[in-house]
């Protein structure tokens, strides 16, 4: 057991990392909220002053504030479900004994490990590119007009393009819960007679279901902030279009220069984060605790 000195000096030697991200931290968040509150704008950086709440109601009277928030939300949860089932599947597919198992399962999951920039520059310029992109020859290939994805759909585009980023994260955590199953119950219900279907549905997806919970919970954290994509394909556009919370905040505050209004977006993004958190803890991450 350890003793009280033992448990001090273990204190005292993380005290720097903890202090070092507590600042990390606090430090962007305390400014974020001070310039909230001031009038700043990169091109007349001498005329500042308090405005209290002015910058927050101006970002959620622009225009654009309700079309971002609707945009977040789809592009957050058509990723979800993308993920989580075509997760599921692969997962259960990955798990029958196949020929060459181990190469296909590095296949699968290499997508994870390419940066969003990179990825979403492949989907525009070798994929959705209406010219000279895959999608495009395919389509003259069947004699029919090439399809401008990104301009004619581009939210829907993008949930794709970051659908194939986080479809092997899905997969790989929803294919070691597979992997964790007990064989023999499963045997006992195929002696049963059990079908296919009925031990899916009442076996596996309920031995699945913590793994689809932490799958959830981490990709929404991350999926809430998404910009890399939204930046190298579309702009955020046409209009509005592809435009979610992050992006407007970004064209707020370097493409208007309206760094005030910016950080207001910044805090509203934080409170909004921290709600869909709190409702997808009460929601779902009782499934944890089982």
């Amino acid at each position: 057991m350890s003793t009280q000195h033992s448990r001090s000096a273990a204190k005292i030697m993380i005290a720097p990392a903890t202090v070092l991200l507590l600042a990390w931290m606090l430090i962007p968040l305390s400014m974020t909220l001070y310039y909230s509150f001031r009038r700043y704008r990169l091109l007349t950086p001498e005329r500042q002053g308090w405005v209290g709440f002015r910058n927050y109601e101006k970002f959620l009277s622009n225009p654009a504030f309700q079309d971002a928030l609707i945009n977040t939300l789809v592009l957050v949860l058509g990723v979800l479900i993308i993920t989580v089932v075509l997760g599921i599947l692969l997962a259960i597919l990955l798990d029958q004994p196949i020929w060459g198992q181990g190469i296909v399962r590095i296949l699968v999951i290499a997508p994870f490990f390419v940066m969003p920039t990179v990825s979403a520059l492949v989907w525009k310029n070798m994929f959705m590119n209406p010219v000279n992109g895959l999608f495009a020859y395919g389509a003259k290939a069947l004699g029919m007009t090439p399809y401008d994805f990104l301009s004619q759909a581009p939210l829907v585009s993008i949930i794709g393009i970051v659908s194939w980023q986080w479809l092997p994260f899905a997969t790989l955590i929803l294919l070691t819960a597979i992997q964790s199953l007990d064989s023999e119950q499963m045997e006992a219900a195929e002696m049963d007679g059990a079908s296919a279907l009925s031990r899916f549905w009442y076996i596996t997806l309920p031995h699945m279901s913590r793994a689809i919970t932490v799958v959830i919970l981490i990709q929404t954290i991350f999926l809430l902030s998404i910009f890399a994509e939204i930046l190298v394909t579309t702009n955020g556009g046409p209009g509005t279009a592809s435009t979610n919370l992050t992006y407007l905040i970004y064209a707020e505050s370097l493409l208007n220069y309206d760094v005030g209004e910016g950080s207001a977006g910044g805090v509203v993004a934080i409170i909004l984060a921290n709600i869909v958190a709190i409702f997808l803890m009460r929601m779902i991450g009782k499934n944890l605790d089982a």
